[in-house]
């Protein structure tokens, strides 16, 4: 089943079980899927890949505001972005742990041998494509980092 039509079943839950955050968040997905569908030189199917690209920036967008709000002391506005964030990532394939990326990114550096951090953008070049939609790119930015300045 494609994501459009998980979502679409999703909406009427939402909208069945007067559930309107999670309805919020629904709509949210719905209209990005459909504006990436209608841009210029789209095709008529998005794959699950862009699919997934949409999700995460959903996710890290209502990540990003909520964390301005809390900064700001206004926890009123932080919490429905969270919680919008929480509805958003139930559609997307399940996130490896940090210790899971440590391990494909260590990988990745013993066989291309890279060992300073002028490396670093070739290792996150080879990483974001070998762990698009299973890890979002802070996590795989930190984690190089981290063993390339070792």
């Amino acid at each position: 089943m494609s994501l459009q039509s998980t979502i679409m079943d999703a909406i009427k839950s939402a909208m069945k079980a007067k559930d309107t955050l999670a309805l919020e968040s629904l709509r949210a997905i719905k209209s990005e899927l459909l504006l990436a569908q209608t841009q210029a030189g789209a095709q008529e199917e998005l794959s699950e890949e862009q699919e997934i690209k949409i999700l995460q920036r959903l996710v890290k967008q209502r990540k990003d505001s909520a964390e301005i709000f809390t900064k700001q002391g206004r926890e009123d506005l932080a919490q429905p972005e969270l919680s919008q964030a929480a509805v958003i990532e139930a559609f997307l394939p399940k996130q490896l742990t940090v210790e899971e990326v440590k391990q494909i990114i260590t990988t990745i550096i013993k066989q291309g041998e890279f060992t300073t951090m002028a490396a670093m953008g070739q290792v996150m070049g080879i990483a974001s494509k070998e762990l698009a939609g299973k890890a979002d790119g802070k996590t795989i930015s930190n984690v190089v980092k981290e063993l390339l300045s070792k």
